[in-house]
């Protein structure tokens, strides 16, 4: 069970007043750099903005203080927006609630259920494609409040919402546009002045100043929403049905793996900062009980943040501590500058996002894939826009059967099958004298497989054996190369092996591995070869094969 215990006890062990200090220093400036992203993502998923801070608190306190690594920082994300916004419009605030709910039990199953090396399992075309689309979603719906421009609400559809803005676009507000360009401007320059205070706090707070005192007519997060509670709600349990459930379990596991998938990738990325290694088994059962939070004070999804943990790592925190502490920097602006927060410009916030989005692009892995195989780039181009133009979910399907479909054929174009006619190498002697051929008696067929004999060989094999129309009396399959077999190798073994039999051919077996083996004799198929047929190389074979035909 030591994978399963949070990192947070084993960092108390030897904690020191110096790594304390460290810790508080850069929990508070996660905090700070969390408010307006906590806002702006609420905002950006169709929320009122409370809910971003409401799920920046308790997320990020129960993603620190059970997680499986020490510098994760939680809380919602950018990777959540065009779920979310999807769910919201077609499900209501309370079907996010309940999918966000049933996401978090999914994410405890699967810790529980050891499926933490999950990543691992996902190509990285696949994440780099629905990583980008997201990044496209997210930047084209910021647009609106970028320019200021005076519409209705945008419809939900890519293609759909850029009509409607290119038909507004002569409704442009110059103040909104100039505080997001300003926004954008401070972000990227602010860190060759100060990387200890954040580009964005900067400017929300010189913009909100700005729009308050000169009374520009921009559009600001009171103006929406009128004024932020100054607490956080007391926890209710969304209503449960099985209509419910069956409704939303789709969108709640798209929840769960997106989650998972931003969490580990994020712990990941804080391993190699920091020389560390997480426990991503613990790290998902963490993601879990914090979208369960979440989802009872009726906030959004939370995952970990990548950006937010990098920038936890560079001022200093490396235990759990300061992510408790970023939690608790959020839950006091929430409680005693909601006043203030409501003068924050929306422009401000999308200027905001926009950077966001272009970090989130990974447009340099996205331009490299490109240059790679034929096939990662379909699974790359086409996860991509099935993710702008459809839905992630399907994307990420698409994505990850395409992958499955190329690793096949891979796997198939390696693989090979032999037909051998008069004589075979003696390779298996272990000697460094040079390699011996052994001549192959008359009566006698040698195939001979190289790589996993799976169903995407099993083809190839048959049509081997069909194109050998001799008669012999004694074949012998050779599968010294074939480290694994599956079901469907296996049928194609047992139906060599029958053809043979009616045939009146004696079959041998030279050379099976472990994995192989254990596949031929659990299924009953080594019994009926025989075991004085099964033999462990190819000159013991043909020792065998001359003994059958005398």
């Amino acid at each position: 069970m030591g994978t399963l215990k949070p990192k947070l006890f084993t960092t108390l062990k030897d904690y020191s007043k110096a790594q304390f200090l460290s810790d508080t220093i850069a929990g508070l400036v996660v905090g700070v750099v969390a408010i307006p992203l906590a806002i702006a993502f609420a905002i950006a998923s169709g929320l009122s903005p409370e809910k971003g801070l409401f799920t920046a608190v308790v997320a990020g306190i129960l993603i620190s203080a059970l997680g499986g690594s020490r510098v994760q920082i939680g809380g919602p994300t950018g990777a959540f927006v065009i779920i979310v916004y999807g769910i919201v419009q077609k499900y209501g605030v309370d079907g996010l609630v309940f999918a966000t709910l049933l996401a978090g039990v999914l994410l405890i199953l699967m810790g529980y259920a050891k499926l933490g090396t999950i990543i691992k399992y996902i190509p990285h075309s696949v994440i780099v494609g629905f990583t980008s689309g997201i990044a496209v979603v997210i930047f084209s719906s910021q647009i609106k409040d970028f320019f200021g421009l005076s519409m209705e609400a945008l419809p939900a559809d890519f293609i759909g919402k850029w009509k409607v803005m290119f038909a507004n676009i002569r409704t442009v507000n110059l103040y909104s546009l100039a505080v997001a360009l300003f926004t954008v401007l401070v972000i990227a320059c602010w860190p060759r002045i100060s990387r200890r205070i954040p580009g964005s706090l900067v400017a929300l707070v010189v913009t909100s100043v700005v729009v308050s005192i000169f009374q520009w007519p921009v559009e600001t997060i009171g103006a929406r929403f009128g004024d932020l509670p100054h607490a956080l709600p007391a926890p209710q349990l969304p209503v449960l049905s099985w209509d419910r459930v069956q409704g939303l379990l789709h969108p709640a596991f798209t929840l769960a793996l997106l989650g998972a998938i931003e969490s580990l990738l994020s712990a990941v990325v804080s391993d190699g900062m920091i020389g560390g290694r997480h426990r991503p088994n613990m790290e998902l059962i963490a993601q879990g009980a914090a979208n369960i939070g979440s989802s009872l004070l009726g906030g959004m999804p939370a995952t970990g943040a990548v950006a937010r943990t990098v920038t936890n790592i560079k001022n200093g925190g490396r235990t759990p501590i300061a992510g408790i502490v970023h939690a608790i920097t959020v839950l006091l602006a929430l409680l005693f500058l909601g006043h203030w927060l409501k003068h924050i410009p929306l422009a401000c916030l999308a200027g905001i996002l926009v950077v966001v989005s272009y970090h989130m692009s990974e447009w340099r892995s996205f331009k490299e894939l490109l240059k790679t195989t034929r096939g990662g780039v379909l699974v790359l181009l086409s996860t991509f826009f099935l993710t702008v133009l459809v839905d992630l979910t399907v994307a990420i399907e698409i994505g990850m059967v395409l992958s499955a479909f190329l690793f096949v054929k891979r796997m198939a174009e390696i693989s090979e099958v032999k037909f051998i006619a008069r004589e075979i190498a003696d390779d298996e002697s272990g000697e460094e004298s040079p390699i011996q051929k052994i001549e192959i008696p008359k009566g006698v067929e040698v195939y001979e497989i190289k790589g996993p004999f799976f169903f995407g060989i099993a083809n190839k094999f048959e049509e081997a054996v069909r194109i050998v129309a001799q008669k012999p009396k004694v074949r012998i399959l050779r599968l010294r190369d074939v480290p694994v077999m599956d079901s469907t190798g296996l049928y194609a073994l047992r139906s060599f092996y029958h053809k043979s039999k009616h045939s009146g051919i004696h079959l041998l077996i030279a050379g099976l591995h472990v994995q192989p083996l254990n596949e031929v004799v659990k299924s009953n198929l080594y019994d009926l070869i025989g075991e004085e047929n099964v033999l462990p190389n190819i000159k013991e074979a043909l020792q065998r094969a001359n003994q059958l035909i005398a």
